[in-house]
């Protein structure tokens, strides 16, 4: 059975993994309006891995017995000043889930939940590549010299499936 204090940490998981899905929900929906429907496909394509995880750590919760609850989930912001900030602000949030994360398995190794450390080492695996690959995006924004190069990353994003 795993702890009231880690079921608890674990929802207000849930609810910033919802949070974020709403973020990159929201900067799909600004990105497509603002014409770069390749960056709205991948921020579509993130928005729907947030949501898969808040699922994986709801089911975790169940088969160890827990009670996964939806928390309330903010708004979001909805405006950008184009394609660099808004993926300066994915590094910057992808930064900020892996310190909420890496908080989750302290409450874990506090509560000697071995079982849920292990379960919850494949998200920390995870934030080195998301925070990688969101860096890796905004230094090549930067390197490109015109829109061009901004419409290439665009159309390379635009294939992620």
């Amino acid at each position: 059975m795993i702890s009231q204090k880690l079921q608890q940490a674990i929802n207000d998981q849930i609810a910033a993994e919802l949070w974020s899905a709403n973020l990159y929900l929201a900067m799909s929906f600004y990105l497509e309006r603002e014409g770069f429907d390749g960056f709205a496909h991948w921020m579509k394509c993130q928005s729907e891995e947030e949501t898969d995880h808040a699922y994986q750590m709801a089911q975790y919760m169940i088969k160890r017995g827990g009670v996964p609850k939806i928390g309330m989930v903010d708004v979001v912001p909805e405006g950008w000043g184009g394609p660099l900030e808004v993926f300066e602000h994915v590094y910057e949030h992808e930064c900020h889930v892996s310190k909420l994360i890496n908080e989750l398995v302290s409450v874990a190794s506090a509560e000697k939940d071995n079982a849920t450390q292990d379960f919850l080492w494949g998200f920390v695996r995870e934030q080195v590549e998301e925070e990688a690959t969101a860096l890796d995006i905004v230094e090549k924004m930067r390197h490109a010299k015109d829109l061009g190069g901004v419409f290439y990353l665009n159309d390379k994003l635009g294939a992620r499936k």
